[in-house]
């Protein structure tokens, strides 16, 4: 290496040498930047490409060598040889073009590198026949060793070189490209030079037809100058030319393209050309249709007939693809010049789409879009059509299906998951049927079923059955709640002489089987519109008892049995009707929930039951059951949170009761809800504890703050040994668990004797005071305080206790 360095500092003219650098840069640039180019080139402009590469990088490499051997200074009398200065130049663009052709052979991947090393063996071949060109007055000692690693140098460098520059087309892959072959003629060059030992020698003399070091290299200059500019200036316009020419045939291509329906330039029946939006179509490539006819297109005869007959009117016609079944489109023919002829032009509409469409708006004129079961308006014309053709001694059944406690399920999970629920039903259901039975989707959660032509009434029943069981066995019971539906039969001719009726009074029979229990099925029977008619009535007059002013609350007090002083009250719920007089709250209240009005009823109760002992002077607490339904509602936890904030009721005094059963149907979602109410400060209890499940592991899970124990119970202490044991036990429960036990119904001495004895908590019933207006207790009320906390529960639920 310091060698080499000697050669370079001090044998040689540093700015000659910059100036060789700069040539050979320039030459490795031109020479990648036109292999590039002749590799993109096709047919013969490729050979030509690589040919002006060849030549221009040669004379590149030639040009380094001796404006580098110009700047060598031996200090003696020197000269080149016109001969082999001419086979150096000869060697280098012939090793140089076999080098450039074998990298850019197809499919071969080794081929740049081993034409980068043929190309480092044209650097070598010309380095060396230029040197032996060279004349001077003495002899050369050349060193092997350096010989020979200016030759590996150089091929190793060219054969990183065209793999580099050829690799990608960022302008980084091409610079370094570049940059390796610069360095692959430079580092060959110097090192070969540094081999050489120039021995002075006076007898041998330059010969006179030698060319002057320095005309030779200035003329080298001057020409691979000129040739590389022209090299660059032929790849300029060549990329000019061609750019030119790619913009007006994608002008050309993109006015077509850019149609996106499908065009055909036809020549009467022969076609020219196609645009990609009709060969994609077609499932074929352009080019596959020039020179076919219009036929293998469009085989029908007549609707090419009236293409050619009618210019610019649409034409419905089958495409024939060439894969596929045919597609129905649309043709509009025009006249046009093309190629300076006239030609006509087909635009090609695909109507596939718009068919789906209209199949689609007439699917959904007689069908429901969510379950694809047929709607209403379907299902009437169908029953019409059986009517008309009713068969000796058959009859028709009309199967009116509801879902019971559907609307938890969209309240609980979402509407997605009440979707789904309806689907799974209308397929499962609809698997059921026998042929000419339908099954159709009313609306909501009502479904109805035709059973045209049966023979008897069981087997309506049978079927009504079937439905029952598979809605039971359902495998996402679990996963998207207790859905069961009721089912309600009526018959024609038995029950009714016309649709209308016979659906009239299938619905009829529906509501009985909802009253009788649900998830069961009823027949029609004389008598029951006035029933249905009569609970639909109440349906109507509840969803307005709360703005009409109808309902009002009455005030139960509770005691504590340690120093026997009123410590709370409960709010018991009562409608006064306008005609019917007071409705039992076991009436209203199960409509209430299972139509929804719960949730406006249970927020006026607990907004009026929390504003009134807000008024009190006396600190006492105040009880509140709560439906089902409200603890599942989302809207539950912020509206107590907001009633207590209107109001100013101490969270403390407010106690919510809620029964076991209510909490089974969601243990997690109800866990949930209970939790945040705890976490406002509000207690909760565990009302009618003994009528439902009575789980003791619901007793650890939820967060109670007392047991009320159900006045059954209490009312039967006294004859009933195992009513005795029962509250015994639960009071040793409570007092076990922390929790304060309080008894309902206490209507005798002897029952309060006995819960004193057991040393139960808290009792109420009608012995300790009658469910009253609070007006009747304002000497509890705004009396001496008795307890620093105050107790009201506002029922909602229908019990013995509202009666």
């Amino acid at each position: 290496m310091l060698t080499i360095y000697n050669c370079i500092a001090n044998a040689h003219d540093l700015r000659l040498v910059g100036l060789a650098a700069i040539i050979c840069a320039i030459a490795s640039i031109t020479a990648i930047t036109l292999l590039r180019h002749a590799r993109n080139a096709e047919g013969e402009m490729r050979y030509l490409w690589l040919g002006v590469s060849a030549i221009s990088t040669g004379f590149g490499i030639w040009a380094t060598h001796f404006v580098a051997m110009l700047a060598f200074s031996p200090g003696l009398p020197s000269g080149y040889n016109v001969v082999l200065t001419a086979v150096s130049l000869v060697a280098a663009i012939l090793l140089v073009g076999a080098g450039l052709a074998i990298a850019l052979i197809p499919n071969f991947r080794a081929g740049p590198a081993i034409g980068g090393g043929v190309v480092a063996g044209g650097i070598a071949a010309m380095h060396y026949t230029g040197m032996a060109a060279f004349e001077v007055q003495a002899t050369m000692q050349w060193d092997a060793a350096l010989v020979t690693a200016s030759i590996v140098v150089g091929a190793v460098l060219g054969a990183l070189a065209l793999p580099v520059g050829l690799h990608r087309n960022e302008l980084s892959w091409r610079i370094g490209g570049a940059l390796l072959l610069t360095l692959a003629i430079c580092s060959h060059h110097f090192t070969a030079m540094s081999a050489v030992t120039i021995v002075p020698d006076p007898s041998i003399a330059v010969s006179p037809l030698s060319v002057p070091a320095g005309w030779l290299a200035l003329g080298v200059a001057l020409i691979s100058f000129a040739i590389i500019g022209l090299a660059v200036a032929g790849i300029a316009l060549d990329i000019r030319d061609r750019r030119r020419t790619d913009l007006e045939a994608d002008r050309m291509l993109g006015l077509a393209n850019a149609a996106v329906e499908g065009l055909i330039v036809c020549d009467g029946d022969n076609i020219v050309t196609v645009n990609n939006s009709f060969a994609a179509l077609a499932c074929a490539s352009t080019e596959s249709f020039v020179g076919e006819t219009l036929d293998a297109c469009f085989p029908d005869d007549q609707p090419r007939a009236d293409l050619m007959a009618n210019p610019n009117m649409p034409v419905e016609a089958n495409l024939r693809p060439r894969h596929g079944a045919p597609v129905p489109v649309e043709l509009i023919l025009r006249q046009i010049d093309f190629a300076g002829r006239p030609h006509q032009v087909i635009a090609v509409r695909d109507l596939r789409a718009r068919k789906e469409a209209e199949q689609h708006i007439r699917f959904l004129a007689h069908h429901d879009a969510l379950t694809g079961l047929p709607n209403r308006s379907h299902f009437n014309d169908r029953i019409d059509a059986e009517l008309t053709s009713t068969q000796i001694g058959r009859k028709h059944a009309v199967l009116c299906i509801d879902l019971d406690r559907f609307k938890e399920v969209n309240d609980l999970f979402g509407h997605a998951a009440g979707d789904k629920v309806l689907q799974t039903i209308a397929a499962r259901v609809s698997g059921l049927l026998g042929d000419g039975q339908i099954m159709a989707r009313l609306g909501g959660d009502e479904f109805a079923i035709l059973m045209p032509n049966i023979r008897h009434n069981a087997a309506a029943e049978k079927l009504a059955v079937r439905v029952l069981e598979v809605l039971r066995d359902r495998d996402d019971a679990s996963e998207l709640g207790s859905v069961s539906a009721s089912i309600g039969i009526a018959l024609y001719p038995d029950d009714a002489a016309d649709r209308e009726s016979v659906l009239a009074h299938a619905d009829t029979a529906l509501y009985r089987a909802k009253t009788e229990g649900r998830a069961t099925h009823r027949f029609y029977e004389t008598g029951m519109g006035d029933a249905v008619r009569d609970r639909r009535m109440l349906e109507h007059d509840l969803r307005g008892a709360v703005a009409g002013g109808q309902m009002a609350l009455v005030y139960q007090p509770q005691e504590g049995m340690q120093r026997g002083t009123v410590i709370g009250f409960e709010a018991l719920l009562r409608w006064t009707h306008p005609a019917r007089g007071v409705v039992s709250p076991a009436i209203f209240i199960p409509i209430a929930e299972d139509t929804g009005a719960i949730l406006e009823i249970g927020e006026w109760v607990m907004r009026t039951a929390c504003a009134e002992a807000a008024s009190w002077k006396q600190p006492l607490t105040i009880a509140v059951n709560v439906s089902a339904v409200q603890i599942y509602h989302d809207n539950f936890v912020p509206m107590v949170h907001q009633i207590l904030l209107e109001t100013g009721l101490s969270p403390s005094r407010l106690e919510i009761e809620i029964t076991e059963t209510a909490l089974i149907r969601d243990l997690n979602r109800a866990l949930s809800a209970l939790r945040r109410i705890k976490a406002l400060g509000v207690r909760i209890a565990m009302d009618d504890f003994g009528t439902g499940y009575s789980s003791l592991s619901n007793l650890r899970a939820f967060p109670f703050d007392k047991i009320k124990i159900d006045g059954s119970f209490i009312k039967s202490v006294n004859n009933n040994g195992q009513a005795a044991t029962i509250v015994r036990a639960v009071v040793g429960l409570g007092r076990g668990l922390g929790l304060p036990v309080l008894a309902e119904g206490v209507e005798t001495e002897a029952e309060l004797q006995f819960l004193n004895d057991e040393k139960c908590d808290e009792v109420q019933g009608y012995l300790l005071g009658k469910p009253a207006s609070i007006d009747h207790f304002v000497h509890v009320t705004e009396g001496v305080p008795l307890q620093p906390a105050i107790e009201v529960d506002v029922e909602i639920e229908a019990d013995a206790r509202v009666a």
